[in-house]
């Protein structure tokens, strides 16, 4: 078994943080030979540079979550083995510079050159540099990222409720994005706390120094009775290697810490960051070798070493612009070599006629960086949340949106058209924020008034500046990206009958093949064909009725379809079935249902008039008709105003003309015929509409 397999083995058992904390402590305590000092010293040193490398080549700080927990680690082994060696220069310092090991001696002698008062200075350079630079910039910028790390968590929390509810994340990104947050906190927060132990590393290595000098002189003199002068060569230049030998290691380690603390979250590393954005412009090359160039000149400056500079900071740049320039030629000839006939001279084919777009959305020119993800664009985002939200509620999935620049539109305005026909258009403003008017605002709030493009409520366009103080009048407040979103989940909503073709329902029908084969057997096309069920959905849908139930919905088909092949009969048969999941969707778990029902006379009348007619027709008084409406309108607004739904209880014969006749006179009005009300929902009857109409009519 290989050393990594022991060391992975000890992890998975959770030895390996126990075995070094045991073995730190046993530094502190037991007598450490020379030999081991060594070992132990070059491998602070390489751990150090490890962590730095690691943390100049991980492309997110959070990436480096364990960071905090390596700095303690390492300033913990740092410390214990300034304490082991501290015991061995002072048991064994007369005997010479090499009796604490090589390392400390090399450090003592080689790199200070073994003149001690030269590694004061060296030493005392290298606390400055750490302490009062690298190590308190780090700190603050841990303690200022710790505070508004945790500062703006309630308001990254908010922002991905209001995601989710809006559809645009699932539960499983939500969590891990919140998991994210939480852990960003956690990493900021250490952070801040393990700089501390930076900070407090330098001012040990400061008093370590002074212990041991002060120490060795005493020891040398008193106890070994030697001069001042040999006791300090000895003592001092052992101190000094082993002052070096653990700032080094603290100097890498703080460096590492600041560069967590300072990086920015992209997919880059700290090399690709520097090199993108500081010698990517060729101008600033240009600037700058003319700069040095010109200091080069000036009598009596090392003119060799500044030209010579100039020289090769000049030559990047044109080498940088050089090469943008193939770049972008490169990119001219691809076409040319690609060049197809003029449209003149080529043959017409049947490319030549481009299908129509199911679904499409047009933006003017000042609203193209909301659909621009190189410009940071949210609204690709956020309309495919609504196309899943949707799919998943409606119960198929919705084709893509076709989105386009039209510069025919107005700069601020954007078009929503179902296979080429328009059927919604606005105007919005990138730079601002919708407020919209729930119904009760208090107060005041500067703004351009205007109509919520969805629901036509009155709102305001408010500077970003003025959100916080529209939100607490009560205003409901959005993005444009949101505004835009929104807009076409309700066009979706009302057209979804139109969005669902002979493709999905058959792509609806070989999913429930995979999970009931006899089913779809029967139904397909024994009983009914593809194109009168798809009129059932379609039905269904424009009753925003959902077909995530298919299974109930093919059952009855199969059922009723035997009897009777009208697809009217057959959509009234189907939400008989789905009468709980209807029913469900209106008032949710609530077992009384508010309904509105029409005067029996006036319910008689209307069936009556339709039995005289086609079937498809009523033939109604005008002035009956639009009072008839008006009521049933200012009997759902009330219900809305409660905050209970409008719900229209009729007989099952004239359910589906009433349902038709209404829907584009009374918004957000469900019409249910008796047989739909499932029989364990209690009813409560809130509003009776008609009376005054059926004595009119029978007078």
């Amino acid at each position: 078994m290989s050393f990594l397999d022991r060391l992975s083995g000890m992890g998975r058992w959770g030895l390996g943080a126990p075995l070094l904390l045991i073995a730190m402590l046993s530094m502190m305590v037991l007598p450490l030979p020379p030999v081991a000092l060594d070992v132990l010293f070059t491998f602070n040193i390489a751990l150090s540079l490890v962590v730095i490398m690691v943390a100049v080549y991980t492309p997110r700080p959070l990436e480096f979550a364990v960071f905090p927990t390596v700095l303690l680690v390492a300033t913990l082994l740092r410390l214990a083995l300034n304490i082991a060696s501290t015991r061995v220069i002072l048991l064994e310092g007369h005997t010479g510079t090499d009796a604490a090991g090589q390392v400390i001696q090399a450090f003592g002698d080689f790199v200070v050159g073994g003149n001690y008062a030269v590694g004061l200075v060296v030493f005392a350079i290298l606390i400055i540099i750490n302490f009062v630079v690298v190590t308190k910039g780090a700190g603050r910028v841990s303690e200022v990222s710790a505070r508004f790390t945790l500062d703006s968590m309630p308001g990254k929390q908010m922002a991905i409720d209001a995601d989710l509810n809006a559809g645009l994340l699932t539960q499983e990104e939500a969590r891990r994005r919140r998991d994210e947050i939480a852990q960003e906190a956690d990493f900021y927060g250490s952070m801040d706390g393990a700089s501390k132990f930076v900070r407090g590393d330098a001012i040990a290595g400061i008093l370590i120094l002074f212990v041991n000098i002060i120490g060795g002189l005493t020891i040398g003199a008193l106890q070994h009775g030697m001069s001042i002068g040999d006791a300090a060569t000895n003592y001092v230049l052992l101190t000094i290697g082993d002052g070096l030998v653990a700032q080094i290691p603290s100097l890498v380690l703080s460096s590492a810490t600041a560069i967590i603390v300072t990086r920015v979250s992209t997919t880059q590393d700290m090399g690709q960051q520097v090199i993108g954005q500081m010698f990517s412009n060729p101008r600033v090359m240009y600037v700058v070798g003319g700069v040095i160039a010109s200091l080069g000149m000036v009598p009596g400056m090392p003119n060799a070493v500044f030209l010579g500079l100039a020289s090769l900071v000049a030559g990047g740049g044109y080498l940088m612009s050089r090469r943008r320039h193939e770049e972008a030629a490169e990119v001219e000839r691809l076409p040319e070599a690609e060049q197809e006939p003029s449209p003149e001279n080529r043959e017409l084919s049947w490319d030549d006629v481009p299908p129509v777009d199911l679904v499409s959305l047009e933006v003017g020119y000042r609203l193209i960086p909301l659909v621009d993800r190189t410009q940071d664009g949210q609204l690709m985002g956020r309309i495919k949340g609504v196309r899943r939200k949707l799919s998943q509620e409606l119960g198929f999935l919705l084709q893509p949106v076709h989105i386009r620049d039209n510069l025919e539109l107005s700069p601020n305005t954007y078009r929503i058209a179902l296979l080429g026909v328009t059927v919604a258009e606005a105007e919005v403003f990138q730079d601002k924020e919708l407020a919209i008017n729930p119904g009760e605002v208090f107060g005041e709030v500067p703004g351009t008034p205007t109509k919520d493009p969805t629901f036509n409520l009155d709102a305001l366009w408010i500077d970003p500046e003025n959100r916080e103080q529209a939100q607490g009048a009560g205003y409901t407040v959005v993005d444009v990206s949101t505004v835009i979103a929104t807009h076409l989940s309700q066009v979706f909503r009302e057209n979804a009958h139109r969005l669902i073709g002979h493709e999905e329902a058959q792509h609806l029908l070989d999913q429930l093949a995979q999970r009931s084969p006899k089913l779809v057997e029967n139904l397909v096309p024994k009983t009914l064909s593809l194109s009168v069920i798809l009129k059932v959905l379609q039905n269904l849908l424009a009753e925003q009725v959902s077909i995530r139930d298919l299974r109930t919905i093919a059952e009855t088909l199969a059922e009723e379809g035997a009897k009777s092949q009208d697809p009217g009969t057959l959509t009234a048969a189907v939400r008989v079935a789905l009468s709980r999941s209807i029913v469900q969707d209106l008032v949710g778990p609530e077992e009384e249902l508010p309904l509105i029902a029409l005067d029996p006379s006036l319910e008689q009348l209307l069936h009556k008039s339709l039995q005289g007619s086609n079937g498809d027709t009523v033939g109604l008084e005008p002035g009956l008709a639009e009072r008839l409406q008006r009521s049933v309108g200012e009997a759902a607004q009330r219900q809305e105003a409660a905050g209970q739904p409008a719900v229209l209880v009729v007989a099952p014969e004239i359910r589906s003309w009433i349902a038709g006749w209404l829907r584009g006179a009374v918004r957000n009005l469900t019409v249910l015929a008796f047989t739909e009300i499932p029989d364990n929902r209690r009813i409560r009857v809130v509003a009776t509409v008609g009376q005054d109409e059926a004595d009119k009519k029978s007078a």
